[in-house]
Formats: structure tokens, sequence, C-alpha cells
């Protein structure tokens, strides 16, 4: 399609003389924008990705894929229903547990928090939590007054392996002079970090036992979470868990219905976000049409010579669209190898640009999490060329096409 001639004829266009750099410099500005715009669509979207799942991956880790409810608020034979749902096909794990509201003091510590109760194998099924002990052991979980507390919590309240946690909830016993708050202490054992700051800050873990007692059920639980082979095709395991359980008493409900809104509310931002990036590469494609129509009309001259002498008009055509192609390519091409590298060492990134301004660019607790993720998609990434490559060579035709158009005649009567 493009011959010897066109190549070279584009190739001596590109390399600006002496009374050309101006049109050189604009178009060199159409390269590095296509670039930063391609590299910024890139980098974003993978940062969406990463938040996505890393986000989906924490709460199903620290909550379950699902979850089963009792009606009533507790499960009564909830032995009998874990053993169920295990022999469920998909089902990875099922844990029992007590869940309930307290608040939490240690000297001037106060806080209200959640209680987990679970026993030491369910504790230890919870992978999110006992693959991320930084300090004691769950070999000493057991006791009636163990407890393990999270990292955030820890430090706030002063806290380390055998310092006391008093439990105080306002569902005590009535007595003649009102409601006695129950209040219990506890040991810490052992501290974890799940890598979501609001569990790390006011979720505890108890004995199973020791919060059935304080919450006052005795055998009984207020729910089971449950984890999956694939999180991504819950349903088809839930309505197989509705219908092994057989009991119109208990809810089952999984993540797609308790935190759909939230994964809906992060698609729809990376969607409206790529759509607005698109406009940078669409903005650079402008600059390429604008740099390319500067190029006609100074080359108008040459152009005319080059018809006089044999040249067609798609040879014309040709010639320019190498032009404008080789600055979308070129663009495109840095644009991805600067947004990938950009990806890769985010994380680094991140940790130098806070060391030189000495401020903290993601906090945990405004950003929920405790690091900036970035999951590179290549077929995302493939999006992103063809769409910027198609764009700047969309933005050659119509340039192109003026060249081709000029009138040599017209082009040389003056002179």
């Amino acid at each position: 399609m493009f011959g010897p001639f066109e190549r070279a004829v584009a190739g001596r266009y590109l390399r600006a003389r002496r009374g050309e750099r101006f049109v050189s410099v604009i178009a060199i500005f159409s390269l590095v924008g296509i670039a930063l715009g391609v590299a910024t669509l890139i980098i974003v979207m993978a940062v969406m990705n990463g938040f996505q799942a890393d986000l989906m991956g924490r709460i199903l880790g620290l909550n379950g894929d699902l979850t089963i409810y009792g009606q009533g608020r507790t499960i009564s034979q909830y032995e009998d229903v874990t053993h169920k749902v295990r022999s469920v096909p998909g089902v990875v794990s099922a844990i029992p547990l007590v869940e309930g509201q307290v608040l939490l003091s240690a000297g001037a510590y106060n806080s209200g928090g959640m209680v987990h109760g679970l026993t030491p194998q369910g504790l230890r099924d919870l992978k999110a939590v006992s693959s991320s002990i930084i300090a004691g052991s769950l070999d000493d979980f057991g006791p009636d007054d163990s407890i393990v507390v999270g990292v955030t919590m820890a430090e706030r309240a002063g806290l380390g392996i055998g310092s006391g946690l008093t439990l105080v909830s306002p569902d005590g016993a009535a007595t003649a002079f009102g409601t006695v708050p129950r209040v219990r202490r506890y040991r810490v054992v052992a501290i974890f970090d799940a890598g979501v700051n609001d569990y790390n800050s006011s979720v505890v873990f108890l004995p199973m036992h020791a919060a059935q007692i304080y919450f006052q059920m005795p055998n009984k639980a207020t729910q089971i979470q449950v984890m999956t082979k694939d999180a991504e095709h819950v349903r088809p395991v839930t309505l197989a868990i509705e219908n092994a359980v057989g009991d119109p008493g208990l809810r089952v409900l999984d993540w797609t219905n308790a935190n759909n809104a939230l994964f809906g509310a992060v698609q729809v931002e990376q969607n409206v976000m790529f759509l607005i990036l698109t406009l940078i590469i669409l903005v650079a494609a402008f600059n390429v049409i604008s740099s390319l129509i500067m190029m006609v009309k100074d080359k108008t001259a040459d152009i005319a010579v080059l018809r006089t002498i044999g040249a067609s008009r798609g040879a014309i055509m040709r010639i320019f669209l190498m032009c404008g192609a080789f600055v979308g390519v070129t663009g495109t091409v840095a644009g991805t190898a600067l947004g990938v590298v950009f990806c890769m060492n985010i994380e680094r990134i991140r940790q130098l640009l806070q060391k030189l301004t000495g401020t903290n660019l993601f906090n945990p607790e405004v950003y929920y999490l405790e690091h900036l993720p970035a999951k590179l998609v290549w077929g995302q990434v493939v999006e992103v060329i063809v769409m910027a490559l198609g764009l700047s060579l969309l933005a050659t035709l119509y340039p192109s096409w003026r060249a081709a158009k000029t009138d040599p005649v017209e082009a040389l009567r003056h002179e």
C-alpha cells in the first residue's frame, strides 16, 4: 500500500528543516498529547480495576461469599445447618458465628465495635484474618477470656499481647434499678492486620462459647458465613444451599445482593472515567489534524511539483497519511509503555512521592484500603491502543484528502 516513494517523502517531511521548526513542534506536542492520554487512561483503568478486585477480595474474604441468617436473629440448630451447607458442591468452608455490638474500653480508649464469636477452627478457616496475624498466636485462642483484636485498635488503645480489653454490652440484666449492662474483661492473645482499616479498628474475635455466654445465646449462632470456590458465580451455589437446608426460616444472602450497590457503583464510575479520559486522546487527535493541516499548507508548492512530475492523488494522500500515522502510532506505543511501567511500579512511585513531599497520599482511613492497588487487564489495554490508533488515523484523513485535492496549477500560479 505504501511504496518506497511515499515512505521516503513522508520521512523527509517528518524531519524539519530550518524555517519549518514550528510545524515540527506542533507535531511533537501532538505526539506527547497522545502518549499522555493513552498512559493516563491505562493507569486510571488499572487502578480502578485493582481497587475493585482488592475491595471485592477483602470484603468477601472477611464476610464470606454468602451468609445464612436465622429468623429472629439466631440459628438454633446451627451445627446441623453447617453440616448440610458443607456438603453442597462448590462450598469451601462454612463458619458459624455469634455477632454482636459492644463498647470496647481499655484505659482512656473507648469506642464502639463488633464482636465475632468463632470456634478456633472457624477463625483459622477465616484466611483473611488467620493468615495476617502480626503478633501473638491463634494457638492461645480458645479459653473463654481470650480475644483477638485488629492492629489499628491495638495502636489506638495501646494494646499488646496479654493486655486487657473490656467489653460493655447495653443488653444487660433487668433489675429494680433498670438495666445493668454486661461488663467483661478479656486478655489479648493475638493481633491481626486484615488490610481493611475499618475492620482492623472495630472488629474483635471471641471464642464461640465465650460469645454465646456473653450475649446470652446458649447453643445458638447469629449467622453462618460461607466461602465458595468461585465468588463470581455464587448464585448457583446459593440456590443449592437453599435446597439443601430446606428451612423457610433461614435466609441465604449472597454478596451480589448484599454488596451489589457498592460494586455496581464502582463499575459505573469505571465506565464514566473511561469515557472522560478518552477525551484527552480526542484532543490530542485534533492536534494531529492541526499539525497536518499546517504541514499541508506549508508543503503546497511541494505537492504541486510532485503532481506535475507524475505523483498521483493517491500517492499524495498516502504520504500525509503516513506522516499523521507516525505521530499516532509513536504516541500510542510510547503512552502504552509509560502506562504499563507506571502501573507495575505504582506502589513504589507512591512511596517515593510520599517521602519527597512528606505527606500521606493514600490515607487508609479515607480510602478504606491500605495500599494503592493496580491491576492491568490486557484486554482493556488492547482496547485503549485500538481506540488511540483509530482516532489518530481518522484525524489524518481530512488533511490528507485536502492535500490530494490540491490543484498544481493554482498552487504554482504565484510561485
